[in-house]
């Protein structure tokens, strides 16, 4: 046996006691070289074979960190949707998740709710308690319709990093980027048309679908690459699409992320066809390496590409500061943003303008997407442990949700009302679709620390999909 695989041998034995858990950041090169009394070309030789076996993976400018048991084998499948637009349903299901309160008894295994302990949110808290402070009572009144002007200078130095080149006045500020995402639809469509969506797609825009009578026509969609092209490019021929909705990077919730020539690919379609794009890029930030992936709207040179985002999946979802940069239509978006909610809060725009100008929001992503990824190799490590054999897990290289595809046996609807016995809620797969599809998943939250508390939950929610498993098994059976 050479020295290096000795090496390795070490390390991996360390990995499988436990001594370095699923998540951990392993010795540097320099440490393994001080400690086991080899040269730096050994080190760097037993990592690489760690590496191959996929049982560590390196991360720019980190180190080494130890991966689940595997990375995911079994993805969701690809999704095969009604080819048809379809009237949006589910919305007692949707209210369920969203209408829980803050001291709600049950353990919320699926919102999309991102960690709000960090220490790295600290700053904001004293920002926003030195402007309550203030005697300026400026804060208390009107800011802009399009928003305040120190904030949209922000968004558009940030949004550099996702490839635009935006002016603040290109910039709307929204209550959130659902208002943003509402109100880019309702500049392009009127009731009965029809909207392109990815499959399965974010329920909050389902819902506005259905709020302002438009059909949804679901496109099939991969787990790694996004929504299919080809399939778009049929639809478009086939039924009078007005606008394409998506969620490129780190789609919530099936965890996808298009590549820069997909994404570019997805733009010229769109142009040929002379169809607008809402891009949803509220997770775009929350990337585990950098520099973070290109936006669609990065591409756009003819202004059709309305671009949707905000900080509710960053910083946190109660200050509801969104945005949007809608191209060619900021006359009517900002008409839209007029009719519906008038100009937003102006303190909390005030506060994250603050917090992302003196670098605070920077640091915090940093801290944030480290801890996000190690819990998601934590969360994947407990739903392949726990979870019924075969189950198709997502792998995001950013955000903080993960899909899993149970068998088909399992009726998601029906789980969680077996998880209400135990006050445990996930969010089932059928909130994500216009017609209730996508029943045997389910979206599983991994932002806030995995305590033992959780991995319980997680273990609960796999006993029970085997439970059903086995109880068609034994129906099965029965009828034979």
């Amino acid at each position: 046996m050479t020295r290096y695989e000795e090496v390795a041998g070490i390390l991996r034995e360390r990995i499988e006691h436990g001594i370095y858990r699923v998540g951990d950041r392993l010795p540097s090169i320099r440490a393994v070289c001080q400690e086991l009394d080899v040269g730096i070309s050994t080190a760097q030789e037993a990592y690489r074979q760690l590496m191959d076996v996929s049982l560590i993976e390196s991360r720019p400018k980190s180190g080494y960190f130890v991966l689940p048991s595997r990375v995911p084998s079994v993805l969701p499948s690809v999704s095969r949707p009604a080819q048809c637009p379809l009237d949006v349903s589910q919305w007692d299901q949707v209210l369920e998740l969203v209408a829980t309160q803050r001291d709600d008894a049950r353990l919320l295994l699926g919102r999309g709710v991102p960690n709000l302990a960090y220490e790295t949110l600290k700053p904001l808290s004293k920002i926003l308690a030195g402007l309550h402070r203030s005697n300026d009572l400026n804060g208390f009144n009107y800011d802009k319709l399009s928003g305040s002007p120190e904030l949209r200078q922000q968004v558009a130095r940030l949004a550099i990093a996702s490839g635009c080149l935006l002016h603040p006045d290109d910039i709307i500020i929204t209550t959130g980027c659902q208002e943003a995402l509402s109100i880019a639809l309702r500049t392009l469509t009127q009731p009965g048309d029809v909207v392109a969506v990815d499959s399965p797609s974010f329920y909050g825009t389902m819902q506005i679908l259905k709020a302002n009578g438009l059909k949804a026509l679901e496109i099939p969609t991969d787990p790694q690459t996004g929504v299919s092209l080809e399939a778009l490019e049929m639809a478009l021929e086939q039924w009078p699409i007005r606008a394409i909705q998506v969620t490129p990077t780190y789609n919530n919730p099936l965890g996808y992320t298009m590549s820069e020539t997909r994404k570019q690919a997805l733009f010229k379609l769109a142009q040929r066809f002379d169809v607008a794009i809402i891009e949803d890029d509220i997770y775009g930030d929350l990337a585990y390496t950098h520099p973070r992936p290109p936006t669609i709207k990065s591409f756009d040179d003819d202004g059709r590409v309305l671009l949707c985002s905000g900080f509710s999946k960053t910083v946190g979802p109660g200050l509801r500061v969104g945005w949007m940069a809608p191209g060619c239509y900021r006359d009517k978006a900002l008409h839209m943003k007029y009719v519906s909610t008038g100009a937003s809060a102006t303190l909390p725009q005030l506060a994250v303008a603050e917090f992302v100008a003196k670098g605070h929001y920077e640091r915090h992503l940093r801290y944030a997407t480290r801890q996000y990824q190690r819990q998601r190799d934590m969360m994947i490590s407990w739903v392949q442990r726990y979870f019924p054999k075969g189950s198709g897990i997502s792998y995001p290289q950013g955000s903080f949700l993960l899909w899993v595809e149970l068998p088909a046996a399992v009726d998601c609807v029906r789980l969680n009302e077996r998880l209400a016995q135990r006050a445990i809620h996930v969010a089932p797969g059928s909130l994500f679709s216009a017609s209730g599809k996508f029943r045997q998943c389910l979206r599983l939250n991994y932002a806030f620390t995995l305590t033992p508390v959780i991995e319980s939950a997680v273990r609960t929610v796999g006993e029970l999909a085997a439970e059903m498993v086995e109880e068609a098994q034994r129906h099965e059976g029965a009828l034979k």
